[in-house]
C-alpha cells in the first residue's frame, strides 16, 4: 500500500491505472484547450491523481481518497499594508526553504512574477544566477530583464530562440512531457545545456499572476455566466473545430460542444464558493488548468535540475483565500512588496504596460498612452520586418520548418490509423493557405498528437 498526498497545485502529475483504451472524448478536449481536463489522461483505465487530496494505492488502483483542503473565499478584512507584509513574511520563508544555501536558477522577464521573486532572493542574500531569452526577430523583451538582474546584481545570460528550435529534440521533449502538452510552448528545451551549468536550483514564478490578480470579472457574475468565462478562457483558436472533427470522426455519442460544457458546468459546481466569481474562477483554474497546463512543462526544467515554485506552496493557496478581491485586482499586492523591498525594481518598466512602471503604470490608458503608440507603430513601420510575437511562428513559418512539419504530419502510419489524412490535411492546408493564426494551435496539436502516437506500442 502506497500513500500519496497530492499538493493543492502539484508541480507534477501523479498516474495511476493501465494504458489500455485510448480515451476519445479526453483528446477532444484537449484538441480543443491544449491540456486534459480533471483526472483525464489519453486512457480511459489511466488516470492522474486530483490535486488536494490524500490516495492509498495498491496494485496500481485506487483503494480510498480523502479531500484535505477545498478552495474557499474567506476574506479577513485588515489593511493593505499588512496584507504586504504578511505576503512578505510568507513568500520569503517559502523560498528560503525551497532554496536553502542552493545556488539558484531565475528565469526572468518584464513581468511582476520573477520581478519579485528577484526582489525577495536579493533580499535573503542567496546566490543567484539569472537569465532571459527573446524570440529570433521579435520584441527586444531581454532588456527588461537584464535591467532587473542589474539592480540585483545577479549573473545576467541572454538568449535567443531560433527558427525551427523544436525539431532537433522534439522526440526528447515527448518523453519528457508524455505529449501531455502541445509542442510550441515549452521554448525552455532550446536551453537545457545551458541550465546544467548555471546553479543548483531552479526557483519558477508560475501561477503568481493567476494567484495575485482578479479574474476580470464581477463578484456576482452569475454560474452560467461563469461557465462560458471558463470556456472562453480554456478553449484555444481553432480548438472547437478540430475537437469537433475528431469527434465525428469518432462517431461520438451527442457533441463536442455540449460535452465540453457539462464537464465544465459538473466541476464548478464542485468548487461552490457563491460569494465571489472570482475566486471560484481562480479556484477552477488552479484546480484544473495549472496541474494540467502550466504543471506539464515544468518537467523540462526538473530534466536539468531541481524545481522550486513558491506560488505553488500550500501555504501561498491558504493564504490567497484569505485577501480580500479587492487586494488582489491589478496585482496589487506584488506591486506594493516590490515599492516595499527594492523601490529601484519597480522603477524598471512592466511589460505588460510599456513605457511604464510600477509607479506610472495607471497612465497607461487614453490619452496619455498614444504617443508611445504612434512611436512603437511608427518604429515598426520604418523598421519594415515583420516582428516574430508568438512561438509557431519560429516553428512553423518557412520552408525547412514546414519540410518538418509535413515530415511528421502525412508519414506516421500509426497516427493515419486513428486520424486519417483527410482530415489532417484539411487542417494543414487551412494554417498554409487560409488563416495561420487560427489554424497554428490545432496543426500543434496534430504534430503532439503524432509524437504519441508514433511513441505507442
Amino acid at each position: 500500500m502506497k500513500i500519496f498526498k497530492i499538493p493543492i497545485i502539484p508541480y507534477k502529475s501523479t498516474f495511476v491505472g493501465e494504458q489500455n483504451t485510448l480515451d476519445y472524448q479526453a483528446i477532444c478536449i484537449f484538441a480543443a484547450t491544449g491540456f486534459f481536463l480533471d483526472d483525464d489522461t489519453f486512457f480511459k483505465e489511466q488516470k492522474v491523481l486530483r490535486p488536494s487530496n490524500t490516495y492509498q494505492i495498491e496494485n496500481n488502483t485506487v483503494v480510498s481518497k480523502n479531500t484535505y483542503f477545498k478552495w474557499h473565499y474567506s476574506p479577513v478584512e485588515r489593511p493593505l499594508d499588512q496584507i504586504v507584509q504578511e505576503f512578505a513574511t510568507l513568500f520569503e520563508t517559502i523560498i528560503k526553504e525551497q532554496v536553502g544555501d542552493k545556488k539558484v536558477i531565475l528565469p526572468l522577464s518584464g513581468g511582476l512574477d520573477s520581478r519579485t521573486q528577484a526582489a525577495a532572493l536579493n533580499y535573503l542574500k542567496i546566490p543567484v544566477s539569472s537569465y532571459s531569452y527573446e524570440f529570433t526577430d521579435g520584441h527586444k523583451e531581454t532588456k527588461y530583464s537584464e535591467k532587473i538582474a542589474k539592480v540585483c546584481n545577479f549573473p545576467f545570460s541572454k538568449w535567443e530562440i531560433s527558427y525551427g528550435y523544436l525539431w532537433n529534440c522534439i522526440e526528447e521533449l515527448a518523453k519528457i512531457n508524455d505529449c501531455y502538452s502541445e509542442f510550441t510552448h515549452p521554448r525552455q528545451m532550446t536551453f537545457l545545456e545551458n541550465y546544467k551549468k548555471m546553479g543548483d536550483i531552479f526557483s519558477l514564478g508560475h501561477w503568481g499572476d493567476v494567484l495575485f490578480d482578479d479574474m476580470g470579472v464581477s463578484d456576482d457574475l452569475s454560474f452560467n455566466d461563469q461557465v462560458e468565462i471558463i470556456i472562453k478562457k480554456i478553449v484555444k483558436k481553432g480548438g472547437i473545430e478540430l475537437a469537433e472533427s475528431l469527434w465525428n470522426e469518432w462517431n461520438l455519442d451527442g457533441s463536442f460542444k455540449d460535452y465540453l460544457k457539462n464537464r465544465i458546468i459538473t466541476l464548478l459546481k464542485e468548487i461552490d464558493i457563491p460569494q465571489s466569481a472570482n475566486a471560484q474562477i481562480r479556484a477552477f483554474k488552479s484546480l484544473y488548468w495549472a496541474p494540467r497546463w502550466t504543471t506539464t512543462n515544468l518537467s523540462v526544467f526538473e530534466n536539468a535540475k531541481p524545481i522550486t515554485l513558491p506560488y505553488y506552496d500550500n501555504r501561498m493557496c491558504e493564504f490567497i483565500c484569505s485577501v480580500p478581491e479587492h487586494y488582489l485586482s491589478g496585482r496589487q499586492i506584488q506591486i506594493a512588496y516590490l515599492k516595499m523591498r527594492m523601490p529601484e525594481l519597480a522603477k524598471i518598466t512592466w511589460q505588460d504596460h510599456r513605457p511604464f512602471n510600477l509607479y506610472n503604470y495607471h497612465w497607461d490608458k487614453k490619452p496619455w498612452n498614444i504617443p508611445y503608440r504612434i512611436f512603437n507603430k511608427v518604429f515598426r513601420i520604418l523598421k519594415n520586418k515583420k516582428i516574430v510575437q508568438r512561438n509557431w511562428e519560429l516553428q512553423f513559418l518557412g520552408e525547412e520548418n514546414d519540410k518538418q512539419l509535413q515530415k511528421w504530419l502525412f508519414e506516421n502510419e500509426k497516427m493515419q490509423t486513428i486520424i486519417p489524412v483527410k482530415l489532417i490535411n484539411i487542417f494543414y492546408k487551412n494554417f498554409q493557405n487560409k488563416d495561420a493564426v487560427n489554424y497554428s494551435h490545432p496543426v500543434s496539436i496534430l504534430l503532439t498528437l503524432s509524437l504519441f502516437f508514433k511513441n505507442q506500442k
